[in-house]
Protein backbone atom coordinates (compact mmCIF):
# COMPACT_ATOMS: atom_id res chain seq x y z
CA UNK A 1 0.00 0.00 0.00
CA UNK A 2 1.48 3.35 -1.07
CA UNK A 3 0.28 6.10 1.25
CA UNK A 4 0.01 9.60 -0.20
CA UNK A 5 2.32 12.25 1.27
CA UNK A 6 0.19 13.79 4.03
CA UNK A 7 0.17 17.61 3.95
CA UNK A 8 -1.55 19.93 6.43
CA UNK A 9 -2.46 23.53 5.60
CA UNK A 10 -2.88 25.87 8.54
CA UNK A 11 -2.84 29.59 9.27
CA UNK A 12 -4.89 32.43 10.72
CA UNK A 13 -8.41 33.55 9.88
CA UNK A 14 -8.59 35.28 6.51
CA UNK A 15 -5.07 34.22 5.50
CA UNK A 16 -6.31 32.16 2.55
CA UNK A 17 -6.10 28.54 3.71
CA UNK A 18 -9.19 27.57 1.73
CA UNK A 19 -7.84 29.23 -1.43
CA UNK A 20 -4.60 27.30 -0.99
CA UNK A 21 -6.53 24.04 -0.50
CA UNK A 22 -8.48 24.70 -3.71
CA UNK A 23 -5.20 25.33 -5.55
CA UNK A 24 -3.84 21.98 -4.34
CA UNK A 25 -7.04 20.32 -5.61
CA UNK A 26 -6.79 22.01 -9.03
CA UNK A 27 -3.19 20.78 -9.30
CA UNK A 28 -4.13 17.15 -8.66
CA UNK A 29 -3.84 16.58 -4.90
CA UNK A 30 -6.61 14.88 -2.94
CA UNK A 31 -8.05 17.43 -0.51
CA UNK A 32 -10.38 17.73 2.47
CA UNK A 33 -11.05 20.54 4.93
CA UNK A 34 -11.66 20.19 8.65
CA UNK A 35 -14.57 22.56 8.15
CA UNK A 36 -16.23 20.12 5.71
CA UNK A 37 -15.72 17.34 8.26
CA UNK A 38 -17.30 19.45 11.02
CA UNK A 39 -20.30 20.14 8.74
CA UNK A 40 -20.62 16.40 8.15
CA UNK A 41 -20.38 15.56 11.89
CA UNK A 42 -22.99 18.17 12.85
CA UNK A 43 -25.36 16.82 10.20
CA UNK A 44 -24.90 13.10 10.62
CA UNK A 45 -23.37 12.18 14.01
CA UNK A 46 -26.23 11.82 16.50
CA UNK A 47 -23.85 11.63 19.48
CA UNK A 48 -22.29 14.97 18.53
CA UNK A 49 -25.71 16.55 18.02
CA UNK A 50 -26.97 15.25 21.36
CA UNK A 51 -23.87 16.46 23.24
CA UNK A 52 -24.11 19.95 21.73
CA UNK A 53 -27.83 20.31 22.49
CA UNK A 54 -27.31 19.07 26.07
CA UNK A 55 -24.52 21.57 26.60
CA UNK A 56 -25.78 24.62 24.68
CA UNK A 57 -29.56 24.11 24.67
CA UNK A 58 -32.29 23.65 22.05
CA UNK A 59 -31.67 27.19 20.81
CA UNK A 60 -28.81 25.90 18.63
CA UNK A 61 -31.28 23.93 16.47
CA UNK A 62 -32.89 25.36 13.35
CA UNK A 63 -36.57 24.91 12.42
CA UNK A 64 -35.77 21.53 10.90
CA UNK A 65 -34.17 20.26 14.12
CA UNK A 66 -30.64 20.37 12.72
CA UNK A 67 -27.64 22.04 14.38
CA UNK A 68 -27.36 25.66 13.19
CA UNK A 69 -23.66 26.51 13.05
CA UNK A 70 -24.32 30.24 13.30
CA UNK A 71 -26.26 29.77 16.53
CA UNK A 72 -23.53 27.54 17.96
CA UNK A 73 -20.93 30.19 17.05
CA UNK A 74 -22.96 32.91 18.81
CA UNK A 75 -22.90 30.86 22.01
CA UNK A 76 -19.27 29.77 22.02
CA UNK A 77 -17.02 32.39 20.43
CA UNK A 78 -17.29 34.87 23.28
CA UNK A 79 -17.13 32.17 25.94
CA UNK A 80 -13.71 30.54 26.23
CA UNK A 81 -14.97 27.70 28.40
CA UNK A 82 -17.74 26.75 25.97
CA UNK A 83 -15.38 27.07 23.01
CA UNK A 84 -12.79 24.84 24.71
CA UNK A 85 -15.51 22.28 25.41
CA UNK A 86 -16.69 22.30 21.77
CA UNK A 87 -13.15 21.97 20.43
CA UNK A 88 -12.44 19.09 22.84
CA UNK A 89 -15.57 17.35 21.53
CA UNK A 90 -14.86 17.90 17.83
CA UNK A 91 -11.06 17.78 17.38
CA UNK A 92 -10.57 14.04 18.05
CA UNK A 93 -13.51 13.21 15.77
CA UNK A 94 -12.24 15.46 12.99
CA UNK A 95 -8.77 13.86 13.27
CA UNK A 96 -10.28 10.38 13.12
CA UNK A 97 -12.25 11.31 9.98
CA UNK A 98 -9.30 12.72 8.03
CA UNK A 99 -7.01 9.85 9.07
CA UNK A 100 -9.64 7.33 7.88
CA UNK A 101 -10.00 9.28 4.61
CA UNK A 102 -6.23 9.13 4.11
CA UNK A 103 -6.15 5.39 4.75
CA UNK A 104 -8.89 4.89 2.18
CA UNK A 105 -6.91 6.93 -0.35
CA UNK A 106 -3.87 4.73 0.27
CA UNK A 107 -5.86 1.57 -0.48
CA UNK A 108 -7.05 2.79 -3.90
CA UNK A 109 -5.72 1.00 -6.95
CA UNK A 110 -3.90 4.16 -8.02
CA UNK A 111 -3.73 6.41 -4.95
CA UNK A 112 -2.95 10.11 -5.29
CA UNK A 113 0.66 11.01 -4.57
CA UNK A 114 -0.33 13.86 -2.21
CA UNK A 115 -3.24 14.35 0.19
CA UNK A 116 -3.89 17.76 1.73
CA UNK A 117 -6.00 18.55 4.80
CA UNK A 118 -6.91 22.07 5.90
CA UNK A 119 -6.56 22.16 9.72
CA UNK A 120 -7.03 25.68 11.12
CA UNK A 121 -5.97 24.78 14.68
CA UNK A 122 -3.26 22.29 13.73
CA UNK A 123 -0.63 23.32 16.29
CA UNK A 124 -3.16 24.39 18.93
CA UNK A 125 -4.74 20.91 18.82
CA UNK A 126 -1.35 19.16 18.75
CA UNK A 127 -2.25 17.46 15.45
CA UNK A 128 0.94 18.27 13.52
CA UNK A 129 2.36 14.77 14.13
CA UNK A 130 -0.44 13.35 11.97
CA UNK A 131 1.25 14.87 8.90
CA UNK A 132 4.46 14.52 6.90
CA UNK A 133 4.53 18.16 5.80
CA UNK A 134 3.03 21.38 7.22
CA UNK A 135 2.25 24.42 5.04
CA UNK A 136 1.45 27.70 6.81
CA UNK A 137 -0.45 30.44 4.98
CA UNK A 138 -0.18 33.93 6.49
CA UNK A 139 -1.29 37.42 5.47
CA UNK A 140 -0.89 40.93 6.91
CA UNK A 141 -3.57 41.82 9.46
CA UNK A 142 -5.16 44.49 7.26
CA UNK A 143 -5.59 41.98 4.43
CA UNK A 144 -7.06 39.37 6.78
CA UNK A 145 -9.56 41.87 8.18
CA UNK A 146 -10.77 42.63 4.65
CA UNK A 147 -11.25 38.94 3.89
CA UNK A 148 -13.21 37.81 6.95
CA UNK A 149 -16.49 38.67 8.62
CA UNK A 150 -15.33 37.19 11.94
CA UNK A 151 -13.64 39.80 14.17
CA UNK A 152 -10.03 38.65 14.46
CA UNK A 153 -9.99 39.51 18.17
CA UNK A 154 -12.60 36.82 18.86
CA UNK A 155 -10.19 34.09 17.86
CA UNK A 156 -6.68 35.46 18.00
CA UNK A 157 -6.11 35.50 21.76
CA UNK A 158 -5.86 31.74 22.08
CA UNK A 159 -3.98 31.05 18.86
CA UNK A 160 -0.27 30.49 18.33
CA UNK A 161 1.08 33.53 16.48
CA UNK A 162 2.04 33.38 12.81
CA UNK A 163 5.79 33.72 13.44
CA UNK A 164 5.78 30.61 15.61
CA UNK A 165 3.68 28.69 13.09
CA UNK A 166 6.07 29.65 10.30
CA UNK A 167 9.01 28.52 12.43
CA UNK A 168 7.43 25.10 12.87
CA UNK A 169 6.30 24.71 9.25
CA UNK A 170 8.03 23.01 6.34
CA UNK A 171 6.69 25.63 3.90
CA UNK A 172 5.14 29.05 4.44
CA UNK A 173 3.64 31.69 2.20
CA UNK A 174 2.58 35.30 2.78
CA UNK A 175 -0.68 35.47 0.86
CA UNK A 176 -1.02 39.17 0.09
CA UNK A 177 -1.03 38.99 -3.70
CA UNK A 178 -3.05 37.38 -6.47
CA UNK A 179 -4.57 33.90 -6.62
CA UNK A 180 -2.17 33.17 -9.47
CA UNK A 181 0.82 33.84 -7.18
CA UNK A 182 -0.68 31.61 -4.47
CA UNK A 183 -1.19 28.86 -7.04
CA UNK A 184 2.43 29.22 -8.21
CA UNK A 185 3.57 28.70 -4.60
CA UNK A 186 1.33 25.63 -4.25
CA UNK A 187 2.65 24.26 -7.54
CA UNK A 188 6.26 24.65 -6.31
CA UNK A 189 5.41 22.77 -3.09
CA UNK A 190 3.85 19.94 -5.09
CA UNK A 191 6.87 19.80 -7.41
CA UNK A 192 9.09 19.44 -4.33
CA UNK A 193 6.95 16.70 -2.78
CA UNK A 194 6.65 14.76 -6.03
CA UNK A 195 10.41 14.97 -6.62
CA UNK A 196 11.16 13.20 -3.33
CA UNK A 197 11.79 9.46 -3.67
Amino acid sequence: MRRPVAVAITGGIGAGKTEALQAFARLGAATVSSDEIVHHLLRSDEDVKRAIVERLGDGVLNDGGEIDRGRVAERVFNDREQLAWLEALLHPLVSREYLTWREQLGSLESPPDVSVTEVPLLFEAGSQDNFDVVVVITAPEAVRRRRTKVPLEQRSGRLIDDEEKVRRADYSYVNDGSRRKLEAFVSSVLDDLRAEP
